[in-house]
């Protein structure tokens, strides 16, 4: 393989904003873009392990990103190292913003868990939407944000989750 730029993948920084603040960025292969979602694919981007109790991510994990620009949340498939799909974590989050080589998100404090068989499903840190204050300060964006979640959990536990990613 030579040095040329067309051998090598597409970059993006992905950035994740919460609350009005840069939470975190970190590069990304850019797997495909069709003008309404955005599939990237990067190694687990935080510091060490982070143990949920009901999945790790650790160094060595791959995510498979994808973020829509019509949608209100993103997929983030999971995989080990060996290549062994741990699961899908969903986000909930504004409609993502691509600028070039820079892909921006904003998340909106609600998540999904959907593990690789499909058996768990969890909504998570609704405590933290709750406690956002986005009802107030943005009263068209919390209703879409709850009504993405319920969304996605329906899609995860009729076991239609994989139709959104194909």
């Amino acid at each position: 393989m030579s040095a040329n730029s067309a051998d090598r993948p597409a970059l993006v920084e992905v950035v994740l904003v919460k609350a009005g603040r840069t939470k975190i960025r970190y590069p990304a292969e850019l797997v495909a873009d069709d003008g309404t979602r955005v599939t990237v694919r990067a190694p687990w981007a935080g510091d060490g392990v982070r143990d949920f109790g009901f999945v790790r991510f650790e160094p060595g994990d791959v995510f498979t990103e994808h973020y829509w620009r019509d949608r209100w949340y993103s997929v983030k498939e999971v995989r080990a190292a060996d290549g062994t799909l741990k699961g899908h974590y969903c986000d909930i989050t504004r409609p993502a913003e691509r600028s070039g080589d820079r892909l921006v998100v904003e998340d909106l404090d609600l998540d999904l868990w959907v593990s690789a068989d499909g058996t768990d499903v969890r909504r998570l840190d609704e405590d933290e939407f709750a406690a956002s204050g986005l009802e107030a300060a943005d009263p068209r964006a919390a209703p879409a944000a709850v009504a993405a979640l319920d969304d996605m959990d329906a899609r995860a536990r009729a076991g239609r989750l994989g139709a959104l990613l194909g």
